[in-house]
């Protein structure tokens, strides 16, 4: 795990400098974005050794793994998103243990999430996931729909939007997705401006492993890294 450990340090490093020149092209300073882990099918043991590392947070894919990487206390003071789909079913054990469900798509999930941070007793953060592209195998919804579900926040008490998230396509060309980053930037300032209730916007959350320094030069101020971290899964 040592030797596993120094590859994924010297892959931050050069993933940091990538990211800090993105950002001050973009006007901003490296600390205004955020490198989320994505930890999907990483052990436990090696989560928690990463704390020493510089990341911001860990982002899990399934709801399973974050449970159990939570009640192993594999993060340790670092923040989990949700970043994979939400299914209903999996709510109750979602709400309280992620510090941000990234992943909303629809308003019987966000009622959903709502009615078990009540019973809880917190106010649960979540982002919207847009689909910018329309593509029929994402979970999302469209820029158009988006506006429904933050009218809708309004009238939760458990539910506090902070951002918004974002899977583009797979890049086929090297800075492709640049005018799916550019629309999602304009959505997350148009959707600021309209001030709805319980709609905090501090994040735009796009960009992976193949496409973050594009994201980031659009606005992106939360990546979501994995095999750029720890190598293509097997």
């Amino acid at each position: 795990m040592a030797h596993e450990l120094t590859q994924i340090a010297e892959n931050l490093k050069r993933i940091r400098a990538e990211m800090a020149e993105a950002a001050m092209r973009s006007g901003r300073k490296p600390e205004d974005v955020l490198l989320c882990a994505a930890s999907k099918t990483q052990p436990a043991a090696l989560v928690q050794q990463m704390w020493q590392l510089d990341i911001d947070l860990f982002g899990e894919n399934r709801v399973q793994e974050l449970v159990a990487k939570s009640d192993e206390r594999a993060y340790g003071d670092k923040a989990v998103h949700l970043i994979g789909h939400l299914q209903t079913n999996k709510v109750r054990q979602t709400v309280g243990r992620a510090a941000v469900i990234q992943s909303v798509d629809s308003l019987r999930l966000l009622d959903a999430i709502d009615t078990e941070a009540r019973k809880q007793g917190i106010l649960q953060d979540i982002m919207v996931e847009i689909n910018i592209a329309g593509e029929a195998s994402k979970s999302g919804v469209s820029p158009e729909e988006a506006d429904e579900l933050f009218a809708h926040v309004g009238a939760l008490s458990a539910v506090r939007v902070c951002g918004i998230m974002s899977i583009p396509p797979i890049e086929l060309v090297r800075g492709q997705n640049r005018r799916y980053f550019s629309q999602l930037h304009q959505l997350f300032v148009d959707i600021n401006d309209k001030k709805y209730d319980n709609v905090n916007m501090s994040f735009l959350s796009m960009g992976m492993s193949g496409d973050y320094a594009d994201a980031i030069l659009e606005g992106a101020n939360v990546v979501r890294i994995g095999s750029a971290i720890f190598g293509q899964r097997t």
